[in-house]
């Protein structure tokens, strides 16, 4: 029986934080580990409106931080799933930060994660496929397949020769 298919646009969660004391370290800039944490939230909360499920994080992909992000700046994360295999989803974050009263916007970095759906036992379970509609969301759509392997070797559940999507980024002979 087919999957029954789902637009990104559907799982989209946008999540907005204040950066208080409580979550800088001692140069009053918000700590990485609050901000992967805000990360991992927005991301579940999209991999959920997308299954329907209970859903687990099963990766995180590089987090690089281009800017840091002060005490007192509104942190907006903004997050969709960009495809989704048997059971897994691919979701990609979005973050901002702004200095309100500045009126100074900075786009702080972006992310990858990936989840499993799972049932009430704990078991993976399938999940809708993704029908992109924006230019955007194909290329995101089309990268996944790439990024999917790339996990896979990293967490050695996949052998580089395997990785079709890949051969042509480490010419790779067939």
């Amino acid at each position: 029986m087919p999957r029954k298919k789902k637009h990104p646009r559907e799982s989209f969660v946008s999540m907005t934080e204040l950066v208080l004391p409580n979550d800088t370290n001692t140069l009053n800039n918000l700590m990485g580990g609050r901000l992967m944490h805000w990360m991992d939230i927005v991301s579940a909360i999209a991999a959920q409106k997308h299954s329907n499920r209970i859903v687990v994080t099963a990766s995180v992909d590089n987090i690089s931080f281009r800017h840091p992000i002060l005490l007192g700046n509104v942190v907006t994360l903004r997050a969709k799933v960009t495809r989704s295999f048997n059971s897994s989803m691919e979701v990609r974050i979005d973050v901002d930060a702004e200095d309100i009263p500045s009126g100074k916007k900075i786009e702080s970095n972006s992310a990858y994660f990936t989840f499993v759906a799972v049932d009430q036992s704990g078991r993976p379970i399938d999940v809708p496929e993704i029908e992109p509609e924006t230019d955007e969301e194909k290329e995101f759509y089309n990268g996944a397949l790439r990024r999917r392997q790339l996990r896979l070797i990293l967490a050695g559940r996949m052998k580089p020769h395997d990785a079709h999507e890949l051969k042509s980024i480490f010419d790779m002979k067939e």
